[in-house]
């Protein structure tokens, strides 16, 4: 039947997520769970072993996770609103197929670049430093991708998106896999072994550089100031001296 096979794909996907997380082994993490629903990807996280929450703006989806006494902790809220959780809470968070949700104006007063933001900004702020979120979802088109990916990166992640079988038009899922603090390296997409691997892998790791005065800066006139800049000179085809050892040295005071 139709239902038990979204049910299936919602397994598969949800336990991808999990998998993209790389949590440490061996110990129970706490995870949060955005646009849980029924707590499908919740009942996958319990049997790894790990503790979670999820937040659904859906009360008839929530009652049915009540029901199923899911084994985590749930909370009817909109994602568009902020995360309204304490700063480090969470060791991760997931979220299957609900991204996306955040790019429709579905009243007047919403704004989607400022819904992403206030989404991702407060995320960033819920999850502890080294932590990872993994975001599933089916973006309409490549607009879409660029205005979630561009405000993730404005509130302070680094990351990209990492595409499962990206030559299959059924199989193909994308996860928005985002690092707190320490960059982590992308994860490969599954089914790329054949394909060519750079076009999927979109990284925003050094495009980064400007929004690094928030968090995490260069600070100016410092040797990575002065290499990015140089940098963003030489992209724009100017004549840049070459780096060397002394580049962005103090020169010492002249007696």
């Amino acid at each position: 039947s139709r239902s038990s096979r979204v049910v299936e794909i919602q397994a598969q996907m949800s336990e991808r997520a999990v998998e993209l997380l790389g949590l440490p082994e061996g110990r129970p993490c706490l995870l949060l769970d955005v646009g849980c629903g029924s707590g499908l990807s919740g009942d996958y996280i319990s049997e790894e072993g790990h503790y979670w929450i999820g937040m659904d703006i859906s009360p008839a989806m929530l009652d049915v996770a009540v029901e199923r006494e899911v084994e985590g902790d749930l909370l009817l809220a909109d994602m568009g609103h902020g995360i309204p959780f304490r700063p480090g809470m969470f060791d991760g968070c997931i979220s299957i197929s609900a991204v996306q949700w955040l790019c429709n104006a579905d009243k007047k007063s919403h704004s989607p670049p400022k819904r992403l933001y206030r989404f991702f900004s407060t995320l960033y702020t819920a999850l502890a430093r080294g932590a990872r979120a993994v975001l599933q979802l089916y973006p309409e088109n490549s607009e879409q991708l660029e205005l979630i990916t561009a405000q993730a990166m404005r509130a302070g992640f680094t990351g990209g998106m990492v595409v499962d079988y990206p030559n299959s038009a059924k199989a193909k899922k994308f996860f928005l896999c985002l690092f707190v603090g320490a960059s982590g390296t992308l994860p490969k997409g599954l089914g790329t072994e054949c394909a060519d691997e750079e076009p999927h892998q979109a990284k925003f790791t050094n495009e980064r550089t400007r929004f690094k005065n928030i968090k995490g800066k260069s600070v100016k006139k410092s040797r990575d100031w002065i290499l990015e800049k140089k940098e963003r000179r030489r992209r724009q085809g100017k004549e840049v001296r070459a780096d060397t050892k002394y580049t962005g040295r103090k020169r010492r005071p002249r007696f």
